[in-house]
């Protein structure tokens, strides 16, 4: 009897270790999110697929294992059409859309952008754990914004509910959330003798515990079989010490760490990357080689992402900027884009500093701003511009505000005896 009440305790046992390890391996959902906040998120998506490219091809994914989130490199009106109605290619050819499934604005507004059961081109050439073409087999969220700017509270939130979502319906744990960084990879280049990470580096600036998602993996795995080379500073941001990436407010601007590839991965020579040298001139990716040469980029050089249609913005040395679907007051300022010295000039007339400005893609197009200024100071009968700028009255870098909407730098005008009640001087910092 002993025995036969010793073999059942065994395979009690023996049922019950199986059950536990079966629970420790299911997905470890968020507890950070109620159903009130999926319910509520859910209903707040804008549905966007009806913008979709026309030749895109809708084909259903068969399988799901994982989530890829994004940056955009763009601001907000730009992210939408690209994903949704393609982009231009290197040979001159445009895509057909279906860039992503979903966008998440920076004030946390969800965009639809694919449904969730169908493919969407959004990881291109990417490889993780042996498998390729990544976009088969994951759903992609692209973050509006840059690699090198802070991701906004209310997309940390917006996100971390979507993830929540997604990881319920595709069984998925927190390890299948990865970025675009993390499984994008290049083929040989100048830096690179052999296929190696870093051919992207959207997302690197993602914090998973802002979106209340659990840790990455301690490695990456195609690095550690032999795959594919290391990129030593993605593999210190993912493998290393955390705070890595929000320390580098300079991401974006060449120095002896910092190289073109470091900053733009296969897009470092291409003619929609704009080089900004500290002198001011101005070079794209595709001169840089001839003209320049890739080792004799000064520091202090600014990389700028996607610019396809603002070459001659950029190329002005206007101290008038003015904001386009492509480059926004980041594109401009960087981290000074709320400093009281930025000051804003609406299309409606208005103007405001920095520091009234909540998030720089709130800014509609054909804003102008100049940055590093002071004022404004009113001109009156008795106060003349030289009082107020002495000798720089005239200078390229004062500017006059002329009511009700006129920008003029001080070379620019004639007769100063004639300027307008009114007139506002903005005077350069330095």
């Amino acid at each position: 009897m002993s025995d036969i009440s010793n073999c059942y305790n065994k395979r009690f046992i023996w049922v019950a270790s199986l059950c536990i390890a079966f629970i420790l391996n299911l997905p470890q959902f968020s507890a950070a999110y109620t159903l009130a906040d999926r319910l509520g998120f859910q209903r707040s998506i804008v549905d966007y697929r009806s913008r979709l490219n026309s030749n895109y091809k809708k084909v259903k994914r068969k399988q799901t294992k994982y989530i890829i989130v994004h940056t955009s490199e763009l601001g907000r009106k730009m992210t939408l059409r690209v994903v949704s109605k393609g982009k231009r290619l290197r040979n001159g050819r445009k895509t057909n859309g279906g860039h992503t499934h979903y966008v998440i604005a920076r004030n946390g507004r969800t965009y639809r952008i694919v449904d969730k059961k169908y493919e969407a081109d959004h990881a291109g050439l990417s490889m993780w754990n042996g498998e390729t073409n990544i976009s088969k087999i994951s759903i992609g969220i692209e973050l509006v914004g840059y690699h090198y700017a802070p991701i906004t509270e209310s997309q940390y939130r917006s996100v971390g509910i979507l993830i929540d979502i997604l990881q319920r319906a595709y069984g998925l744990g927190d390890r299948a959330v990865l970025t675009h960084s993390q499984v994008a990879y290049g083929k040989p280049n100048r830096w690179f003798r052999k296929n190696q990470r870093g051919r992207k580096r959207c997302a690197r600036n993602f914090i998973r515990e802002k979106a209340e998602v659990g840790p990455t993996w301690a490695y990456d795995p195609d690095v550690r079989s032999g795959r594919l080379l290391a990129d030593l500073q993605l593999s210190k941001i993912y493998y290393g010490r955390r705070e890595y990436y929000a320390k580098t407010d300079d991401a974006n601007i060449i120095t002896k760490i910092n190289t073109a590839w470091s900053i733009a991965g296969e897009d470092y020579d291409s003619q929609t990357t704009v080089y900004k040298f500290p002198g001011g001139h101005i070079y794209t990716g595709d001169q840089i080689s001839a003209k320049i040469g890739w080792g004799r980029i000064p520091a202090k050089t600014v990389v700028l992402l996607n610019q396809e249609n603002s070459i001659s913005l950029i190329k002005s040395d206007d101290p008038i900027k003015t904001i386009s679907d492509q480059l926004t007051a980041w594109s401009f300022a960087g981290q000074a884009y709320n400093f009281k010295s930025t000051i804003y000039f609406l299309p409606s007339g208005r103007i405001k500093v920095g520091s009234m400005i909540s998030d720089w893609d709130d800014l509609p197009a054909k804003t102008r701003l100049i940055v590093g200024y002071r004022g404004p100071y009113e001109l009156y009968k008795d106060r003349s511009a030289y009082e107020i700028a002495g000798r720089k009255y005239k200078d390229r870098k004062t500017i006059y505000y002329l009511p009700p909407k006129k920008l003029l730098a001080g070379d620019k005008i004639n007769d100063f005896n004639g300027l307008p009640k009114g007139t506002l001087i903005f005077l350069p910092n330095t």
